[in-house]
C-alpha cells in the first residue's frame, strides 16, 4: 500500500519503538532447517571451558541454543549468548542472523547474580540492549561516561532478570530498554543482573583438544543464514554493495527506532532488492515485518539509502 496508509494498518504506536535505545540479535522463530543446511556440523565450547561439542539441524536461534543445551546437558535458559570464534565475551562477535560454515560457537552461560541500587540523575541511562531472541536480554554496550558507566557493578554482558522486582527475562530488548527509560528520574531503582559465567567459576579446565587450526577457523565465503520466517539456508555472503547497504539501515535503525539489528537490517535490504519505487517498498516491509510498524520517513530513508548503495555512494 502507498507510504501514507501504511500507518493505518498498525495496532502499535510508531512512539513505542522510537522510545527504545537497544540492539537485538537475531529473532527467534522456530523453522524446521532446509534439508541441505541440515547436514551441516557447527563445533562448540561453553566459553568458559568444556569438551568440544557438535550441533547439526537447527535453522533458528532457539534451536541452536536448544542443540547447544542438549549436547552439553544443560537447560536452554541457561544460554545467555553466543559468541564466534572467541571465548571472551565480545560483543562484536555476537552470534547474528549468519554463521560461517567453519565458524566456532562459544555458548556463555549464566554466572554469578548481583543486585545493584542507582539514583536516576539523567533522563538517558547510557545502556544499550540487546538479546539471544529467546528470552535474555542483556547489556551490549555502556555509553562512557553515563550515568550507568559510573555505576562499575554493571557491566557489558551482563543479563538484566528484574528491574524494581519485576521479572524481565523473558522479555525482549525493546521491552527492557523502554522499561529503563520510563523509570522516574531522581528516584532509585533496583536492577538484578546475572554476569557471564567466567572461567575461574568452574573447576574444568578449557579444553585444549576442541580448539580448531587457525586456517579452519577465518569465515569462508559461504554462511548459514538464519532467517525470521522459513528453514535456514546456505548462501554466498553478501556483496560489497549489500553489506554497504546492511550497514547503513542498521544505523538508521538506531538513529530512528533506537535499535542495532543486522537480521533485520539484511532483510530489509533483501526486501527492497527488485522493488522500483518507495511504495513497493513499503508493501514488502508490510508483508515480512509489519509487526514494527517502521516510520514513513525512516522507509523512505532506507529506501534511499538501498539505492545509494546500488550507486556506490556509499563509503
Amino acid at each position: 500500500m502507498p507510504l501514507g496508509l501504511r500507518s493505518k494498518k498498525k495496532d502499535k504506536s510508531k512512539e513505542t519503538f522510537k522510545l527504545v535505545e537497544s540492539e537485538a540479535a537475531a529473532p527467534a522463530p522456530a523453522a524446521a532447517p532446509a534439508a541441505s543446511a541440515s547436514r551441516l556440523q557447527f563445533h562448540t565450547q561453553l566459553a568458559h571451558g568444556s569438551p568440544t561439542g557438535r550441533v547439526e539441524g537447527f535453522g533458528s536461534s532457539r534451536e541452536l541454543y536448544a542443540k547447544i543445551a542438549e549436547a552439553f546437558r544443560i537447560d536452554p535458559a541457561e544460554i545467555m549468548f553466543c559468541t564466534l570464534n572467541t571465548h571472551k565475551a565480545d560483543m562484536d562477535k555476537l552470534l547474528g542472523a549468519q554463521i560461517g560454515l567453519e565458524d566456532f560457537i562459544f555458548a556463555h552461560i549464566k554466572g554469578q547474580r548481583k543486585e545493584v541500587e542507582v539514583l536516576k540523575t539523567d533522563d538517558v541511562l547510557g545502556l544499550t540492549i540487546t538479546d539471544n531472541g529467546t528470552g535474555c536480554a542483556f547489556i551490549k554496550r555502556i555509553k562512557e561516561g553515563s550515568l550507568m558507566d559510573q555505576t562499575k557493578m554493571i557491566c557489558v554482558g551482563d543479563h538484566i532478570e528484574t528491574i524494581n522486582g519485576k521479572n524481565v527475562s523473558n522479555c525482549r530488548h525493546y521491552e527492557v530498554a523502554k522499561m529503563l527509560k520510563d523509570l522516574e528520574k531522581g528516584q532509585m531503582f533496583k536492577l538484578e543482573l546475572i554476569e557471564p559465567m567466567k572461567a575461574f567459576e568452574k573447576l574444568e579446565p578449557r579444553s585444549k583438544g576442541g580448539t580448531l587450526p587457525e586456517a579452519k577457523i577465518s569465515r569462508g565465503r559461504e554462511t548459514l543464514r538464519l532467517r525470521t520466517k522459513g528453514p535456514a539456508t546456505v548462501e554466498e555472503m553478501p556483496s560489497e554493495v549489500e553489506e554497504k547497504a546492511i550497514k547503513k539501515v542498521d544505523e538508521l535503525l538506531e538513529t530512528y527506532m533506537g535499535i542495532r539489528d543486522i537480521e533485520l537490517a539484511a532483510t530489509m535490504v533483501e526486501a527492497g532488492r527488485d522493488k522500483k519505487n518507495p511504495d513497493e517498498f513499503a508493501v514488502a516491509l508490510d508483508e515480512t515485518l509489519g509487526d514494527f510498524a517502521f516510520p514513513d520517513e525512516f522507509v523512505f530513508d532506507v529506501w534511499g539509502a538501498i539505492g545509494d548503495a546500488k550507486q556506490g555512494r556509499l563509503e
